[in-house]
């Protein structure tokens, strides 16, 4: 497996971006083409568009709602583990200070960099691109959603 960093570290689902979500764009392209080539049907197409989108829309949220607020909480105790086990204290003290892009950026951090990272983000308040492109070693998550 390639090592992961800043530059690759967004992930796919190719059956859902690379097959039903171009699949779907080109049905609603023909279906939004059909309101306007059959205009006595327009109506009924206009419906089947609107349908086609809804399922866009819906597919979308559900596949990532449920899996990623479960992702979230365990990144979240993952990082309050490791900062503990790091430094003695607790992350949740001054957790409160921290955006949930912070939070889930600090993760990719190394055992080495996270407390020193966590201090500057605490008085920089930096952004979560910001905290990833300062990562000098990279701790890969594989298995997120």
């Amino acid at each position: 497996m390639e090592e992961q960093n800043y530059k690759n570290h967004v992930r796919y689902y190719p059956p859902h971006h690379f097959v039903f979500y171009p699949v779907l764009m080109i049905l609603m392209s023909f279906s939004t083409w059909f309101i306007f080539k059959y205009e006595e049907q327009s109506l009924l197409w206009l419906f089947v568009t609107l349908g086609l989108f809804m399922l866009g829309y819906l597919a979308f949220m559900l596949r990532q709602h449920y899996a990623l607020n479960n992702q979230n909480r365990i990144v979240r105790l993952e990082l309050r583990f490791r900062y503990y086990v790091l430094t003695g204290n607790r992350l949740e003290d001054f957790e409160g200070k921290l955006s949930e892009g912070q939070l889930f950026a600090l993760r990719f951090a190394s055992d080495q960099e996270l407390p020193a990272l966590v201090s500057r983000v605490l008085t920089e308040n930096i952004s979560a691109d910001e905290i990833k492109r300062s990562i000098v070693n990279w701790l890969p998550d594989h298995m997120r959603v």
